[in-house]
């Protein structure tokens, strides 16, 4: 019993204490903070100690205070401490709560008749929602005042879309969010035809991305990530920083992408965080308020001071000042100011003790005065100006709209785009531009495969960079120079151009840009529609064709080429006709002998009528003369026709010599597609081989042709006649029969440039498609560099830089199927081999007659009598007669 007495009297005591204590002040204020708003609670304690000592608000007089912490989302508590701030006799009273308890506060407070100042705070930092407090009757006063400015956030995030002109974004928001604060943004976006998507952030990112790569298909993710390029973030600015690090850390994005984040609560270090971690182009929306620059200015507003600790903008502590902070401080500020001007005008209604909990308690009668006072007069403060409107709201608000530039260097400048407020709505002009031409300070990654002439190793030293040239490499350079970057090159690491795998990935050079490890793809790269359904291309830069490369034929020499301008009965038939006239010649000489001249020791004999037949018929004349008018006409009529047939064979031959006759059966592609045997294919999975399958087999664009030329490349699976790399292919061409289906541009570069000039190359001479610079889906640069290709193309240049790599005045030729001399056409021993076989084959068998011929006048010689005793004989016959 003792010690009950005891407790008592020690509650006695501490309550006369607690009540000493007011009597020496006329002046309390009651707050309510959210249990985790400590920092509320300092900058109230800090605002009332600057009062405190400001002799020129309140004179002599001081303020008091009483401070509760309550759980936000807690109204019943919220309400249970607003009851026993009152029943102490606060005069207004201060709360930086939530929306759910801020409700319970204003019926309480109107019931009251106790002006309170609400200060609305967002859970966890998030972007504000309008808070739906409680409807009155008509008449009644609202003794509850919006500190805040009503949210327009829907208002500015609206117009700033409008001005970029985005037709296509996701909205990100985080969990903490109350989305039906942007119902009303969501329903003007929907009217305008706009596609916007919505995704909740999860607390934990990293298993929310994971998931993402873990349930999305590739097609889903390649679309998932092209929505990601334009995206608005409704979250807190920790949520932000953690959001942004994860997304491009799992390369979900690039520097081409575009988001906006809008949060009343962004402070400046929150800004450089942000911008330190994010790639390509950030805008920062975030509530601002207009400050003189002068700190002196800063700090004094009217007839206070406030805290240098709070206002100037070098400080620390001021950068790290959240709005709520601002708003509570300007709260003190102006009670203070409104109880200074009820002390002049003498309508002091002194404190009493209220009680909520008694059914016929009274409202405080001094309570409509307060608060007709502070809505009448506003004050200078951290918010610039405070001040309340008739139906208790606060109409001042600014938000600035920050950015920085397209790019992927980090620590980017930022800088102001615009302003807005609800007078002038955006104050400032904001365009998603595109990249200018001036690209000056990028670099960019290109990814390649090497194909002759587009991209080739022209210097390759050990512990350096490797060089490239080719043709490709040019018009890269070209762009280079024009537009300021610089670039990076590798190979792929598979050394392919890059196809669609069984598993929905792409491989090789277009995987390379799909998984955002490259910016741009160079090589031999032609543009298809399945690429491009996963990266961008620029216009094209050179035209694309189908070839095949065939290896000539070797040319055969006939040692007899001197034979060959006439075949072998043609050849019969003169023979037989020089027999026949030296006989028809012989006999009419016979039947008809010719008048010889006295002292004549020819004969017409059949061996002499040859002889003259032969030599008139190789343009060598005769030694028997003919007179008789029968034997002058064959031979004029054999002269006709020995002429004749002269001047054909020498015409003939002529061409013969000069000129190989050995035709090829394949000079296109129809006739490549209707023979079986020479085999023939191309690279597997390329896009050579996906062009032939795609006319062979589907059933609207089939072709007669590509179906044939399908049958022999897809021969066994493709694994027969096709190879894994270009080169692979030139060198079965080079080495054996084979013919390699390849890109025309290539192969004519590798047919000019053979050692041998052994190749040859037949196609297609309209382009169905062309070669392109590949790009990230999406790629800010893929407009300025098509603009510059066509500058090239116009003024020429694109054609100079195409003859350096395929001149006209080329040592091959690319479309004869037999191999020819570079240096005109020469004869050679070849072609004249039977000639001198013929003239051997003359001199041995003269040599042979004459020594049969020596042989036979020897052997006759021996028998017939001497010339003496012939001319003996003659005489003693003269004396017989």
């Amino acid at each position: 019993m003792k010690v009950i007495s005891a407790m008592l009297l020690v509650a006695v005591f501490m309550s006369q204490e607690w009540k000493s204590a007011l009597s020496d002040s006329i002046i309390h204020i009651g707050a309510i903070f959210d249990e985790s708003a400590r920092k509320d609670d300092e900058v109230f304690r800090l605002a009332v100690a600057d009062l405190n000592l400001n002799n020129e608000i309140l004179e002599t007089e001081k303020i008091t205070i009483s401070v509760e912490f309550v759980d936000g989302n807690n109204p019943f508590q919220a309400v249970q401490e607003a009851c026993e701030l009152m029943n102490r006799g606060i005069l207004a009273l201060v709360s930086s709560i939530g929306c759910m308890s801020a409700g319970s506060l204003q019926t309480l407070a109107d019931a009251m008749h106790i002006p309170h100042l609400f200060i609305q705070r967002s859970p966890a930092g998030t972007p504000r929602s309008s808070c739906p407090l409680t409807s009155r009757l008509p008449g009644a006063d609202d003794y509850t005042l919006m500190v805040r400015p009503p949210v327009y956030l829907n208002e500015v995030i609206m117009q700033v879309v409008s001005e970029y002109s985005w037709q296509k974004f996701i909205l990100f928001y985080d969990s903490d969010f109350d989305i039906r604060g942007i119902e009303d943004f969501l329903d003007r976006t929907s009217q305008q035809g706009m596609d916007v998507s919505l995704q909740k952030v999860e607390s934990n990112i990293n298993m929310m991305i994971t998931s993402l790569f873990r349930t999305m298909r590739v097609e889903e993710l390649h679309r998932y990530r092209d929505t990601l390029r334009r995206a608005v973030l409704f979250m807190s600015p920790a949520t932000a920083k953690a959001f942004i690090t994860e997304v491009v850390e799992t390369n979900l994005v690039a520097f081409d992408c575009h988001w906006i984040l809008i949060n009343e609560e962004i402070t400046d270090y929150d800004l450089q965080e942000l911008v330190m971690k994010s790639i390509g182009r950030l805008t920062l929306i975030r509530q601002t308020f207009p400050m003189p620059q002068n700190t002196t200015q800063c700090c004094v507003k009217h007839n206070h001071r406030i805290n240098t600790s709070l206002c100037d903008p070098k400080n620390p502590k001021a950068q790290q000042l959240e709005i709520t902070n601002r708003y509570i401080y300007d709260s003190v500020l102006l009670l203070a100011n409104t109880f200074h001007r009820k002390l002049e005008d003498r309508k002091w209604h002194s404190m009493a003790s209220l009680s909520c909990i008694r059914k016929n308690s009274k409202p405080w009668q001094g309570g409509k005065s307060m608060l007709d006072t502070v809505k009448k007069f506003g004050v200078s403060g951290l918010t610039s100006f405070l001040e309340f409107t008739d139906n208790g709201t606060n109409p001042n608000i600014f938000f600035e709209i920050l950015g920085t530039n397209y790019g992927e260097e980090r620590g980017r400048g930022v800088s102001r785009l615009a302003t807005w407020d609800p007078v002038h709505g955006l104050n400032g002009t904001l365009t998603d531009r595109k990249l200018e031409n001036n690209m000056r300070g990028v670099v960019l990654r290109v990814v390649t495969v090497l194909e002759e002439p587009f991209v080739m190793v022209s210097e390759n030293v050990l512990g350096k960079p490797k060089k490239y040239q080719g043709y490709s490499i040019d018009v890269l350079d070209a762009l280079s120079n024009y537009l300021g970057f610089k670039y990076e090159i590798y190979v792929a690491p598979d050394h392919k151009y890059g196809s669609l795998q069984p598993d929905g990935q792409w491989n090789g050079l277009m995987g390379e840009l799909v998984f955002k490890r490259a910016d741009v793809g160079l090589s031999a790269l032609t543009i298809t529609p399945e690429r491009e359904s996963v990266v961008d291309f620029t216009t094209r830069y050179m035209d694309y064709s189908v070839g095949v490369l065939l290896r000539k034929a070797e040319r055969t020499m006939d040692m007899f080429a001197c034979l060959a301008p006439f075949d072998l009965s043609l050849w019969a038939c003169i023979a037989g006709t020089v027999l026949l006239i030296g006989i028809l010649v012989y006999l009419l000489n016979w039947l008809n002998p010719p008048r010889l001249p006295m002292g004549s020791v020819s004969s017409t004999t059949l061996y002499n009528s040859m002889w003259f037949v032969y030599g008139s018929f190789v343009q060598q004349g005769g030694e028997v003369p003919y007179t008789t008018l029968a034997t002058r006409m064959m031979m004029g009529v054999w002269w006709m026709f020995a002429l004749i047939v002269i001047s054909s064979y020498t015409a003939n031959l002529a061409a013969f010599l000069t000129i190989t006759r050995i035709e090829n059966s394949i000079q296109s592609l129809q006739d490549l597609s209707k023979q079986t045997e020479l085999p023939y294919g191309t690279v597997l999975d390329s896009a050579v081989y996906d062009q032939v399958r795609s006319k062979a087999m589907n059933p609207f664009e089939r072709d007669p042709m590509y179906s044939q030329m399908w049958r022999m490349i897809n021969r066994t699976g493709g694994g027969d006649n096709n190879v894994e790399e270009s080169k692979e292919g030139i060198r079965k061409v080079k080495n054996g029969r084979f013919g390699f289906v390849w890109d025309a541009a290539v192969l004519e570069y590798v047919a000019n440039n053979d050692e041998d000039c052994s190749f040859y190359t037949v196609g297609n001479n309209a382009p169905d498609r062309g070669y392109g610079i590949a790009m990230q889906h999406g790629s800010p640069y893929r407009d300025i560099f098509s603009q510059r290709i066509l500058e090239l193309q116009q003024n020429g240049d694109m054609d100079i830089l195409k003859l350096k790599w395929w001149p006209r005045d080329s040592p091959c030729d690319l479309y004869s199927s037999v191999q020819t001399r570079q240096h005109g056409n020469a004869l050679d021993i070849h072609s004249f081999a039977g000639v001198f076989c013929v003239l051997a084959a003359g001199v041995v068998l003269s040599c042979l007659i004459a020594m049969v011929e020596s042989w036979w006048s020897r052997r006759k010689g021996s028998r017939v009598p001497s010339k003496e005793n012939c001319s003996k004989w003659v005489t003693s016959c003269k004396h017989g007669w």
